[in-house]
């Protein structure tokens, strides 16, 4: 396993959030909370620390007190540009991704995508329920900042196709399926549980 120290968070806010209107998911409220809010709280227990990587209201996201970084590729290059940004503020050896707009994610998530790295000898763990990888939701060395750098430059965006080049390991999470539920619409935000289950302590 992987102590909490050598992980860093990295919550991804990045996106133009088309689907939400066009508006800023992360600082879309949940039950009067930001969702970013719910991501950070059931996150940092689990980790060293938190980075935000955002394109847009940084001073807003500064305020739930940890750095914010902004793609290096610019044009919302998408969840890759924002992991890469995110591994280049990490000091730890690795990173978590998660989505900003995930608010009931896994209290243990990041101690059994660590179990599957470790054991699978891979560069990078990724969530998966049944038959559905979570691509957002993954544990990755920071030694592949230089890897995916090039990929970046060299106009790659899609996750499979960086993922395709790597020694990638796949985690089942089938009995938390619901704890990837994501908010993509106002729909489904008005549509929602009314509160995010209380975290549970983190394994890791």
């Amino acid at each position: 396993m992987l102590p909490r120290s050598a992980v860093t968070g990295i919550v991804l806010a990045g996106g133009q959030g088309r689907r939400m209107g066009g508006v800023d998911k992360g600082l879309v409220e949940l039950d009067g909370t930001p969702l970013v809010a719910h991501v950070i709280a059931r996150l940092a227990p689990q980790v060293a620390t938190i980075v935000v990587n955002a394109n847009r209201n940084a001073t807003r996201y500064a305020a739930f007190g940890y750095p914010v970084v902004a793609d290096a590729h610019g044009g919302f290059a998408g969840p890759l540009a924002g992991l890469h940004a995110g591994l280049s503020a990490a000091s730890t050896p690795y990173v978590v991704t998660a989505p900003c707009d995930s608010p009931f994610l896994p209290a243990d998530l990041v101690a059994r995508l660590a179990a599957g790295l470790v054991s699978g000898n891979a560069q990078l763990a990724v969530a998966r329920t049944l038959d559905q990888p979570h691509p957002v939701f993954a544990l990755a060395r920071r030694e592949l900042l230089a890897h995916l750098g090039a990929f970046l430059e060299g106009g790659g965006r899609k996750i499979d196709a960086w993922y395709s080049t790597l020694a990638v390991v796949e985690v089942g999470f089938d009995d938390e399926a619901e704890a990837f539920r994501n908010f993509n619409t106002p729909e489904e935000l008005a549509a929602g549980p009314s509160a995010p289950a209380p975290p549970r302590g983190s394994r890791s």
